[in-house]
């Protein structure tokens, strides 16, 4: 009995011992399950923030990629105005090159003008010596001539010369321009005007009554004849250095009725019409008229 009672003490024992361990062990089940869970949690909760910052970083790179993008359309943008300002900086060098090739033009054309001005101040200060002195010579004489006191041509009633439609110097006017040619050469071939002269030219001047061709002959014809007694030996008008000197220097041409006078009343006066003029021109005169028209041309066109 004693026995059996100390078999079922042990038992008890033993159970009470398991019990306890089952317990113990159930604690450590349930605190590893609980260390686990928490892990577990702990595990998804960090997966859950590196999936949002994996988000975030794959914003930040689309981001990132879009302000690459927005600036290498700028880069572009700034490459497409350096060029820009390259090209535009190649056209202003071009632009300043070009005026300063102006500006030295316009310095050369100065200085040409500036020589045309005072060669063209020293002719007319000539010309008008010259007409002062042929208006001095003949303005007073008995001979019918008038002076312009422009340019110095000399102007006479073809009628003192030739009979109407007629171009053979009559015996008054071989008696008028031996009187008058001594004294005009005189003046144009005196030392004061010798070297500015460059051409004495005889000009026949007819009415309009006939054709041009009929008058533009007649007129060459007078002049032809003015000047060949000018210059003829036979007529003894001139001197030997007279006749030299003029040879060298006159021409005759017609004119027909292409220039006409006018008289008051707005009318052709044909018997002014019929005429012969004596005209003279100075050195360079033609040169420095030409370049002043070119020049004058020049400032027209470069005005805005």
């Amino acid at each position: 009995m004693r026995r059996k009672r100390q078999r079922s003490e042990e038992t008890t024992y033993w159970l009470s011992y398991s019990d306890m361990m089952a317990g113990l062990l159930l604690t450590f089940v349930l605190i590893i399950a609980f260390t686990m869970l928490h892990a577990r949690i702990d595990y998804d909760e960090k997966e859950l923030v590196l999936a949002g910052k994996e988000e975030e970083l794959v914003a930040s790179a689309a981001a990132l990629d879009k302000e690459r993008e927005i600036v290498s359309n700028q880069q572009k943008q700034l490459n497409a105005q350096e060029e820009a300002l390259t090209e535009q900086g190649e056209k202003i060098a071009i632009q300043e090159e070009t005026l300063k090739e102006q500006h030295e033009l316009l310095n050369k054309l100065e200085a040409v003008m500036s020589e045309q001005q005072q060669k063209l101040d020293d002719l007319i200060g000539i010309r008008k010596e010259l007409v002062k002195d042929l208006s001095k010579e003949f303005g007073d004489s008995d001979l019918k001539v008038s002076v312009d006191e422009k340019t110095g041509a000399i102007t006479f009633d073809s009628s003192i010369l030739f009979d109407y439609g007629k171009a053979v110097i009559k015996p008054t006017g071989e008696e008028f321009l031996s009187e008058f040619l001594p004294r005009y050469a005189d003046i144009l071939l005196s030392p004061k005007y010798k070297d500015n002269i460059s051409e004495i030219i005889i000009e026949g001047h007819t009415d309009t009554e006939g054709t041009y061709m009929y008058n533009l002959q007649l007129s060459q014809k007078r002049a032809l004849a003015v000047a060949e007694y000018s210059l003829s030996d036979k007529s003894g008008v001139l001197t030997k250095s007279q006749l030299e000197g003029m040879r060298s220097m006159i021409s005759a041409t017609g004119r027909s009725y292409s220039n006409p006078v006018y008289g008051p009343d707005g009318k052709i006066d044909m018997d002014a019409s019929r005429r012969v003029e004596i005209l003279f021109r100075l050195k360079d005169e033609e040169m420095v008229r030409e370049m002043m028209e070119i020049l004058s041309e020049e400032s027209d066109t470069d005005e805005p």
